[in-house]
């Protein structure tokens, strides 16, 4: 490892990076379709692919652990190695989150699907995946900012599924496993989109050295609520 060229290795780092995030975002769409058409067969290919993910991500991190024990790079060559571990780990979660949305498949029928928008949501957060790592191979801050702005329109989908939910429990016939299992649903396509603009935050860092991934978050948002 240490006779050949750092950029050449960093190349080849990335390259595994964007492998791994082409297999992760097709379990997605693979998850959405399988559940929509309640595909057994099409589950379980998805859990057997969830485990190659696993184990390409505990492969990347360490490869990337020896390159820096190996070179102990500094500047721009350490930051973007401690970049792909931490977009290597939210794409791990994010495969994680596509396992989860299968294992509620036993809850929720076709028809009770029908009424939420989950696929045209899944397809967003997935191209937000695809974008954020598009942004990391070309080093684009424009674009991940891009992926930042999106992330807000998959939250109002998930607030919207969130309300409709609620209303629905108020029926006196409602079925409120279903109803779970679809808010459980929307909740995880929502925190893949959360780790597709933490990875669009980590390209910012990469680019800038500037670390925004708590900027407009949770706790910003509450500081501001208190001096209202």
């Amino acid at each position: 490892m240490s006779e050949r060229p750092v950029h050449e290795l960093i190349k080849e780092l990335s390259q595994v990076l964007v492998q791994l995030s082409d297999k992760v975002v097709g379990n997605l769409l693979d998850a959405l379709h399988a559940v929509k058409y309640q595909d057994e067969q099409g589950a379980r290919k998805i859990k057997l692919v969830d485990d190659e993910i696993d184990v390409a991500e505990v492969d990347l991190e360490a490869r990337c652990l020896a390159f820096l024990a190996l070179y102990q790079p500094v500047a721009r060559d350490l930051r973007t190695i401690v970049t792909i571990i931490k977009i290597n780990d939210d794409l791990e979660r994010i495969g994680d989150l596509a396992v989860h949305i299968i294992e509620r498949m036993p809850d929720i029928s076709p028809e009770m699907l029908e009424s939420f928008d989950f696929e045209n949501m899944g397809i967003r957060a997935g191209d937000m995946v695809k974008k954020s790592i598009k942004a990391f191979v070309s080093k684009d801050r424009m674009l991940a900012d891009q992926v930042c702005a999106l992330d807000e329109e998959v939250d109002m989908m998930h607030r919207s599924a969130f309300k409709k939910v609620t209303a629905l429990m108020k029926g006196s016939d409602s079925d409120v496993d279903q109803l779970i299992a679809a808010l459980s649903i929307s909740r995880y396509i929502e925190r893949m989109a959360d780790h597709a603009s933490r990875i669009a935050n980590e390209v910012i860092f990469l680019v800038t050295g500037e670390i925004v991934r708590h900027r407009g978050g949770f706790y910003e948002k509450l500081i501001e609520s208190l001096k209202e």
